[in-house]
């Protein structure tokens, strides 16, 4: 059995893209999953919490396009 719900979000995410190259600091988590798999790569995104800009984490391109569209 799952503990695990669905849910919806009711709110906006800021995003930027990541740019290839950029040196991500240790404010911008990236998850092992998404490192295994080549992130951060050229079209992954840099989303972060509104009431804490430090709070950072990487979207994977897949994930983002899958689930975000511009506001």
């Amino acid at each position: 059995m799952s503990d695990f719900e669905l849910y919806k979000k009711i709110n906006y995410t800021e995003m930027r893209p990541y740019i290839v190259g950029e040196v991500l600091s240790d404010s911008v988590s990236i998850s092992k999953e998404d490192r295994e798999n080549g992130s951060p790569k050229d079209g992954d995104m840099i989303a972060r919490n509104y009431w804490n800009h430090l709070d950072q984490w990487l979207v994977s391109k897949e994930f983002f396009e899958d689930n975000y569209t511009l506001a």
